[in-house]
């Protein structure tokens, strides 16, 4: 039987942008309703979301039923919390805060297969078809069709950068800003010129090294971003919206209260 190929990387290797939409909420309609709207990629965050691995899950089928990937944000911890996602068939996971070179290494053998790593294997989850697919043809498939995200966002990875980018077995360097701003000092400070350095030197050592660079942004920077040679950006949230809008929606309703 043939899988679900990943569109993120199709649209990264013709060297087309990605837009992709966080969700926050553990909500299937929510994860259904931004893949309707036409996102290439969902992210799904399990490092600061106290999210059941059923609602990742339920969300990651409801994105791949409008054929849209899904990144998984995985919590720091041990190789069942980083190929959970996979298992579950999601596109792509995401790992917070790469410290150096050798915290990388780790992650890409904990995450692939053979040539690249050791990923524990097993075959008879939603990944492997539930053993329908081949030996041979479930390894190939999630070496080739499924992302690893590296996310580079303290100062200390910033030493290793070369090194981290080099490696093999991975696809895409993610620069953090919101962190990044803390770990050198200047929480929130997204002009700081440290930051802007970063952000520069992340998307010119990813590509440099044949990889691919991604981040948070918004509709106001994403020209900027893109002519760094960012390809994924990260451009809202469920929260950010729903948020919004009934902010606006009280602010406006007690506007025309006060004018009766």
């Amino acid at each position: 039987m043939k899988k679900r190929e990943s569109k993120v990387l199709k649209k990264l290797k013709a060297g087309e942008n990605v837009c992709c939409f966080k969700i926050n909420l553990s909500n299937v309609q929510v994860a259904e309703i931004a893949a309707m709207s036409g996102f290439d990629c969902l992210w799904l965050d399990m490092e600061h979301v106290a999210q059941d691995w059923q609602v990742i899950y339920a969300q990651n089928l409801a994105a791949k039923a409008y054929d849209t990937d899904v990144m998984v944000r995985v919590s720091r911890g041990g190789y069942s919390d980083y190929i959970k996602p996979f298992e579950l068939d999601a596109t792509g996971i995401m790992v917070p805060h790469v410290m150096d070179a050798e915290d990388a290494r780790k992650i890409i053998r904990m995450t692939r297969f053979h040539p690249y790593g050791r990923r524990p294997m097993d075959g008879g989850n939603s990944d492997g078809a539930y053993t329908a697919l081949d030996f041979d043809g479930y390894m190939k498939h999630s070496n080739e069709q499924r992302f690893t995200v590296l996310q580079i966002e303290d100062p200390e990875p910033m030493e290793e950068l070369d090194a981290i980018a080099a490696l093999e077995g991975y696809d895409m360097l993610f620069f953090g800003p919101g962190d990044f701003s803390q770990g050198i000092g200047f929480p929130g400070q997204w002009e700081h010129p440290e930051l802007l350095k970063a952000r520069e030197l992340v998307a010119a050592t990813a590509r440099k090294y044949g990889k691919f660079a991604g981040t948070t942004g918004s509709l106001a920077n994403l020209d900027e971003l893109t002519g760094l040679g960012y390809q994924f950006v990260s451009t809202g949230a469920d929260v950010i919206g729903l948020t919004g809008y009934c902010k606006s929606l009280q602010e406006g309703f007690h506007s025309k209260i006060r004018k009766q």
